[in-house]
């Protein structure tokens, strides 16, 4: 059960981190690669930004059932080895499923951003309150306008934070399965 708590905490903070990484990526790339759409480099780049939608795709069902033991379907593109180089250019720009999946990856980052921060409520705030008795000393504690100057409203805040330790058990575990069920939603709705 306490290993599974911290696994919880490390999906929280990685979901943070790809969730900026990847609307980092693409606002960057797209930008990029969209300015330079009139020479002949910026077609090509666009193109080449919009493939990586499926590596990351595949990353997040891997972190997803690594982290959540969500099984999701597997995300099945086309793509077409034979053509010229501006046909396949041309499918690539022109193939919805590419667009949608740039959408829901940048998405991420507000799900990152909330994780960031449950991840702060549900595992820095317990801690910080569990250590209350050692922390009152050296450090001015003000917890929901009680000042914390004695050891036994130091224990008083230590109890509060085991209590909210074990309901942040189950809080992580469903923040957890939430975050699962937003990516097999992706991978459904761009299988569609």
């Amino acid at each position: 059960m306490k290993s599974g708590f911290i696994q919880n905490g490390y999906f929280l903070l990685l979901t943070f981190v790809t969730g900026m990484f990847y609307f980092c990526f693409y606002l960057l790339a797209l930008s990029f690669s969209l300015s330079l759409s009139f020479t002949v480099v910026g077609i090509p780049l666009v193109t080449l930004v919009l493939r990586t939608t499926t590596t990351f795709i595949q990353f997040e069902r891997t972190q997803t059932k690594i982290y959540t033991d969500i099984t999701t379907d597997p995300y099945d593109r086309k793509v077409i080895t034979d053509a010229s180089v501006w046909a396949q250019a041309k499918l690539e720009l022109t193939d919805r499923r590419n667009w949608s999946a740039v959408f829901w990856l940048m998405k991420k980052f507000g799900i990152g951003l909330v994780s960031l921060v449950s991840a702060a409520l549900l595992y820095v705030a317990p801690l910080a309150f569990l250590l209350a008795p050692l922390l009152y000393r050296y450090i001015d504690m003000n917890v929901i306008f009680m000042q914390v100057d004695t050891f036994g409203k130091s224990l008083f805040i230590m109890a509060v934070g085991a209590v909210l330790a074990a309901i942040n058990f189950k809080l992580s575990d469903r923040l957890a399965k939430a975050i699962g069920g937003y990516t097999l939603s992706m991978i459904r709705q761009l299988n569609r």
